[in-house]
């Protein structure tokens, strides 16, 4: 499988200019120069590239949401909040390859017209921070930002933001009010950021991962994009691997890719030779899966889809024979109640709540009634919010209760854990 994402990060001193020159950096830039916005955009539609963001929304489609010749300014926002639990893709490619990034969002700002882009990173990715900032200065000095970018009459700046480590600021919404210097509350859509975004402006907002993948779309062309991976999942996808493995981190195969194999030939199979358990296939906000669940699941949106879960951001969370899944889940459920901004009280009440049945259960001190409870919470919670930190925090609590119900009625009727 060719790499796209991850060829080079592995070269040291990949992050400085003069290295990612010499292995074919800002190339991408001279062809895109000599199309036009429009065939750009034609080109990533054509590519099949869908967000990499987690909700994987084809990014060529988004791009043609713009409205023609408005006379506001047009933006482009990278998503570098990378909050989700279990992922840490998007860290690595800032921290190893910041300049395929760059190169990525210029071409991506010329497709849609936009004279300023954003990266609202992560308060806590310093080394990232440090070394986008340290390639948007080269690429300044190198001709390939700034006025007149190669000659082309084409301005661009790009402007590093740093969040404040506030969950919810991952939602797209919530990270534009943040932009703007306002509270990380979602907004009421529509009107969607495409018409209505940073700035009152017509917006397009996108995952590091996803603008990484464009400068090689534009090399290739869209249509060997699309000969990667299924036929509706296109492309190479980045997975963060992390738990109960031997070599746990970021690796990069093309969508379809087995996950059982995945896990034993990438991540070197499960810790001292256990058993697996359960696995979560796409970050922390996505549907628990059984190990029975995952015989013959090949890892592309359709069939984790259809195996009731999530791709989600490609964060793979790993559990063995050994992991108790009511103290798993009681984990995750005092992270969502702790990052619930507090705007709707499905959220804000439900996910305390939730947090709170848990813990009484773990500390043997449950109901009967719990169980159900908790399930009842959930339906009370899930698409009845403004924004989507409500499902992310409910779907992980059903999901638990209803693959692993045993284990929360042996925690309530035995006052402690089947594996102790």
């Amino acid at each position: 499988m060719e790499k796209i994402l991850l060829k080079n990060t592995e070269v040291p001193e990949q992050y400085q200019l003069e290295t990612y020159m010499k292995s074919g950096g800002y190339q991408a830039i001279h062809k895109a120069f000599k199309m036009s916005p429009l065939e750009l955009v034609e080109e990533v539609k054509k590519s099949g590239l869908r967000g990499r963001g987690g909700a994987g929304f084809p990014t060529g489609l988004k791009w043609s949401f713009l409205p023609k010749d408005t006379k506001s300014p047009i933006y482009l926002v990278c998503n570098a909040d990378e909050g989700e639990p279990g992922t840490f893709k998007d860290r690595y490619l800032m921290e190893k390859d910041p300049h395929l990034f760059i190169e990525g969002i210029i071409i991506s700002s010329f497709a849609i017209k936009a004279k300023q882009a954003f990266i609202y990173i992560r308060g806590e990715f310093v080394l990232s921070t440090t070394r986008l900032e340290k390639a948007i200065e080269e690429a300044i000095k190198a001709g390939y930002l700034g006025k007149n970018i190669l000659g082309s009459g084409y301005d661009l700046e790009i402007t590093v933001h740093r969040g404040a480590g506030a969950y919810v600021c991952g939602e797209e919404t919530s990270l534009l009010e943040s932009l703007e210097g306002k509270r990380g509350y979602p907004r009421l859509k529509p009107p969607f950021p495409a018409l209505v975004g940073a700035f009152q402006s017509p917006t397009i907002i996108n995952n590091v991962e996803t603008i990484s993948a464009v400068p090689w779309i534009v090399l290739n062309g869209g249509e060997a994009y699309a000969k990667i991976g299924t036929e509706k999942s296109k492309g190479t996808k980045l997975f963060s691997i992390s738990g109960k493995v031997n070599r746990p981190g970021v690796y990069e195969v093309d969508l379809g890719f087995p996950l059982e194999k995945f896990i034993d030939e990438y991540a070197g199979g499960i810790k001292e030779g256990r058993k697996l358990k359960a696995v979560i296939p796409g970050g922390s906000s996505t549907p628990v899966l059984k190990a029975s669940d995952i015989e013959g699941l090949n890892l592309d949106y359709e069939a984790v889809a259809k195996a009731g879960s999530m791709l989600g951001s490609g964060a793979i969370i790993v559990f063995d024979e050994t992991d108790c899944m009511v103290k798993s889940i009681s984990v995750l459920a005092d992270f969502y109640a702790h990052e619930s901004c507090g705007q709707c009280s499905p959220c804000r009440e439900g996910t305390a709540w939730m947090a709170r049945i848990i813990h009484r259960i773990l500390d043997g001190k449950g109901k009967k009634s719990d169980v159900d409870m908790l399930l009842d919470i959930c339906d009370n919670i899930m698409g009845k919010t403004v924004c989507p930190l409500g499902d992310a925090a409910a779907m992980p609590v059903e999901s638990f209760v209803k693959r692993f119900r045993n284990e929360f009625e042996y925690h309530i009727r035995e006052k402690r854990c089947n594996l102790s």
